[in-house]
């Protein structure tokens, strides 16, 4: 008999426009037991190769399908921390299970719901401390800092995060929303790595409540700087400093981090009635689907691409889509149309594509035919660059980072070294490859690796 791939149950897709609640739910123990049984635990396993932390899957789905979760559990968490995170924001669809066997013919094991189910159904082992008399600084609190300082903590280091928010979890905590990744699950997993012994210390800006070279001062032997990379990318067109337009960093994080859209919130949200979001990328999703729930009447995604080029998850898209928010495709943006001081419209130029650029997808082509969409807010979703806070502090200090010519740290993409001695930076401020979770964990993972066997003297 042929077992189909198992779904999970989802949230009635009229129902969660109005709520911030989990979409999907786990498999079930009877789902879980089916899935496991499609995985053809391949000699050379292509669905390893893809993960940026080589999490073994057939081996722990070998587990589940034992029934042995606790092993499963333990197995994951050899390589991965979060597995309740990971089973939940990463692209399994271009990386784990891109690459399954199964997925040529037919569909792919569900690698991600299983990883999710596991996650959410085990705990972390207590893992015995032998200290090394060593101290390691971490800068930022994201996937890649969380990631470091559990394999430095459990190579015996002192270990200390200084996160610039006053809350815990980076972009997982302030970029995703809630219903993509429930609060309580990122809280138990920065619960376990304070149980080892990790110490956290927010609202500390590196670079203005501190400084590298105080690090350095006092006594750390290494700094891991993984602040992220927040500094929006806007699109440069007139009308674009109106009142209604916000980049996705800051309607996402005062919704997310500040309670936004809720009632009697310190920071009110002004709610219009049309909503443009700008780009096409997950965040682009979070975004309109955040404001789908925070009210806005009607909610366009406008892309200069076709649905094609979506680099958004496939499954993002579709909730989108679900939750009614509108995708208007081959649009770019050309004015923001102001009242008052407002946004009161805005114009794109239709495009059409060429040849292929450095990306790999087809060019947009302007047409020199414009439309102009009835809009009263703008979020601007087109990626973020690094704040250059640390590296100019540091600078002033005589601690020159090298960084490319956008900003970003470079690095030895195996070590994530930097040029400094003893300073390393991994995630979104210094990326190898694309911008995700999972990505983000393995640069942790590889820092933290080159820190220990830095440390070893």
């Amino acid at each position: 008999m042929v077992v189909e791939r198992q779904r999970v149950q989802e949230q009635d897709k009229i129902q969660r426009r109005s709520n911030f609640d989990p979409v999907e739910s786990n498999l079930t123990p009877e789902q879980v037991k089916l899935e496991a049984s499609r995985c053809l635990h391949c000699k050379n396993p292509r669905c390893v190769q893809g993960c940026p932390v080589n999490i073994q899957i057939p081996e722990f789905i070998k587990a589940l399908k034992e029934d042995n979760l606790e092993e499963a559990g333990k197995i994951i968490r050899e390589t991965s921390m979060l597995p309740s995170v990971c089973g939940r924001v990463c692209p399994q669809e271009r990386q784990c299970e891109g690459n399954c066997i199964l997925g040529i013919k037919g569909e792919a094991v569900a690698i991600g719901a299983l990883e999710r189910y596991v996650g959410d159904n085990t705990a972390a082992e207590k893992t015995e401390i032998k200290p090394s008399g060593k101290k390691v600084a971490i800068v930022g609190s994201g996937c890649a800092g969380i990631t470091a300082a559990a394999d430095l903590r459990k190579a015996g280091h002192e270990v200390v995060v200084f996160e610039a928010l006053h809350k815990l979890g980076g972009v997982l905590r302030y970029g995703i929303p809630p219903f993509r990744l429930p609060r309580t699950i990122l809280d138990r997993e920065i619960e376990n790595l304070k149980e080892m012994g990790v110490e956290f210390h927010t609202n500390v800006i590196v670079g203005k409540s501190i400084t590298l070279q105080q690090l350095k001062d006092d006594g750390f032997d290494a700094i891991f700087i993984c602040s992220g990379a927040g500094l929006p990318k806007m699109m440069h067109i007139p009308g674009e400093n109106l009142n209604g337009v916000f980049s996705a960093n800051e309607f996402l994080t005062r919704v997310n981090l500040m309670g936004a859209g809720r009632d009697n919130s310190v920071t009110p949200l002004r709610i219009g009635k049309k909503v443009a979001v700008i780009g096409g990328g997950n965040v682009a999703m979070d975004a309109a689907r955040t404001a789908v729930r925070v009210g806005f009447e009607e909610v366009s995604i406008l892309y200069r691409r076709t649905e094609k080029e979506l680099p958004a998850r496939l499954e993002e898209i579709r909730h989108a889509k679900e939750e009614g928010v509108q995708f208007k495709f081959l649009h770019a943006p050309v004015e923001i149309f102001n009242k008052d001081g407002y946004v009161d419209g805005m114009k794109f130029e239709k495009m059409e594509l060429g040849e292929p650029d450095a990306s790999g997808r087809r060019r947009p082509i302007g047409t020199g035919e414009y439309v102009v969409e009835d809009v009263d807010t703008v979020i601007v979703a087109l990626g973020t660059g690094p704040n250059p806070i640390i590296q100019k502090s540091a600078e002033a200090e005589g601690i020159d980072i090298i960084t490319d010519a956008k900003g970003y740290i470079e690095v030895d993409p195996e070590k994530r070294s930097t040029n400094i001695p003893c300073i390393f930076a991994g995630g979104d401020v210094a990326p190898v490859g694309a911008s995700n979770a999972i990505n983000a964990m393995g640069a942790g993972k590889k820092a933290a690796k080159a820190i220990n066997e830095m440390l070893k003297v």
